[in-house]
């Protein structure tokens, strides 16, 4: 599916999603609080940065932002790859769903009876409780491995078979259940690495090989590749890694042999594709992969939030599925809705990534009419130096030391929890504040003799609380 052509009035929403940027909350009444991309490229420290959008169900534009090494010059172009991370999974996930449509995989029959090189260790939490492909890639079979460092440039690659037991080279520990299958949603990147092998078993072929076939290809993916090794003609046009000083990392990039888990490399149009082609498939039009029954159970949630190999939220009127990921030096995140014909894709090439795409998301959130992202408002009180210099001070949050720093009339927050920089607070009370950065709250709690003793950090739904040091 080739990308629209950008007419002026595609130009000018382009130009209004380069220029809308947010952070997540804002001050009601403030002056316009608008930043441009190009801007808070700079102040995350991300070299380059791809964009898709898809509306109308079709990819209406593609942009690449930056270069693709802070120490050089080459600009990135909607040609560059980026590692999708996590992304990986739902692809993979599409992959194993074929499978399973051709008769190769089960997806409620046992694991482990579909495996032959190895199998997941037995123990006490599994005697009554078989392991299903359907757990794995609901991330709910129980099994350990959240996610994978990846191998700098120089380090020996372990098989797939060492990374499953954890034994050298593997750096990472070995695949195990720890948790009663079926009973608890918990993202396992391991258990990725299982569906991985039942993958490369039921189709007799190397896993990036099959995924070509029956992924890539089909879906005019010409620049993705689970490849571990980029072929030489992909290097010169591959982004670099950078952390999150925006430092070069050693090798330009690690590699990561749980392919399934965290070794695509793509483009933003590339993924957009897959948006699109589930939107199809969802709707019944298209079966290029999956049928409309298999992508509708891809769609379902099971346990927690997540279906099979996507985020799954129903909406009013629609469903959104979308999939972050994180490798070192790359943050990625794909987001589409089923019967809207709309979505988003945004690769990026630095660790602090993540806070940019969040920004560069609300600006096409706001652009095109989704549902989600909204910028929320929140009235401040006036600033009160006496009282900043009240709640100033050195905090324990998380068994991390935290402090908040009062200079005038402004007060900040600062944990490495959060990342290194500041985090300006705004009074919604005397003991009440909040954060545009994030979308986080703190509760300022004082004892009977009315000093203060600590706070609670609020999170979305969650709260920790911190004591004053």
């Amino acid at each position: 599916m080739p990308v629209q052509e950008a007419s002026s009035a595609v130009e000018a929403r382009i130009a209004r999603v380069e220029r809308g940027l947010s952070a997540p909350v804002v001050v009601k009444g403030a002056p316009s609080q608008k930043m441009t991309l190009v801007e808070r490229m700079a102040v995350h420290q991300v070299p380059a940065v791809g964009i898709a959008v898809i509306d109308k169900g079709r990819i209406q534009w593609a942009r690449a932002y930056g270069v693709l090494d802070k120490t050089g010059n080459k600009p990135a172009t909607t040609k560059t790859l980026f590692q999708a991370a996590s992304v990986s999974k739902a692809i993979s996930a599409i992959g194993a769903l074929h499978l399973v449509e051709q008769g190769r995989l089960s997806l409620d029959g046992s694991a482990n009876g579909q495996l032959a090189a190895w199998k997941i260790p037995d123990n006490a939490l599994t005697k009554d409780h078989e392991i299903t492909l359907r757990m794995l890639l609901n991330h709910g079979a129980g099994l350990t491995v959240h996610g994978y460092d990846g191998y700098p440039a120089g380090r020996k690659i372990p098989t797939l078979l060492q990374v499953l037991d954890g034994t050298p080279p593997a750096s990472s520990e070995a695949v195990r259940v720890d948790i009663v299958p079926g009973t608890t949603w918990r993202y396992s990147g391991g258990g990725y690495s299982v569906v991985q092998l039942m993958m490369t078993e039921a189709s007799q072929q190397p896993f990036a090989q099959y995924m070509q076939a029956t992924v890539l290809d089909p879906l005019g993916m010409t620049d993705s590749t689970f490849a571990q090794t980029l072929p030489p003609q992909w290097r010169d046009r591959a982004a670099t890694a950078h952390d999150g000083n925006g430092k070069a990392i050693d090798g330009r990039w690690h590699v990561y042999p749980e392919s399934a888990a965290a070794g695509l490399w793509t483009t933003p149009t590339d993924l957009a594709r897959v948006i699109v082609e589930v939107q199809q498939a969802q709707a019944g039009r298209s079966d290029k992969v999956l049928s409309r029954a298999t992508t509708s159970t891809m769609l379902t949630r099971g346990l927690g939030e997540y279906g099979l190999g996507f985020f799954v939220e129903k909406l009013k009127d629609t469903t959104s599925f979308s999939h972050s990921g994180g490798n070192a030096g790359f943050r990625a995140q794909i987001y589409g809705y089923t019967t809207t014909g709309q979505g988003a894709v945004v690769l990026t090439n630095g660790d602090n990534g993540t806070a940019l795409i969040d920004e560069i998301l609300r600006s096409v959130a706001a652009e095109y009419g989704w549902p989600e992202f909204a910028v929320i408002e929140k009235t401040a009180m006036a600033a009160d130096a006496a009282a900043n210099r009240r709640v100033a001070g050195d905090y324990r949050l998380a068994n991390k030391p935290a402090r908040v720093v009062a200079e005038g009339e402004r007060l900040y927050f600062q944990s490495d929890l959060f990342g290194p920089k500041r985090l300006e607070l705004f009074a919604e009370s005397k003991n009440a504040f909040f954060m545009t950065a994030q979308d986080m709250s703190i509760r300022f709690e004082q004892n009977d003799g009315g000093d203060v003793v600590g706070f609670s950090l609020i999170r979305g739904s969650n709260t920790y609380p911190a004591t004053r040091q």
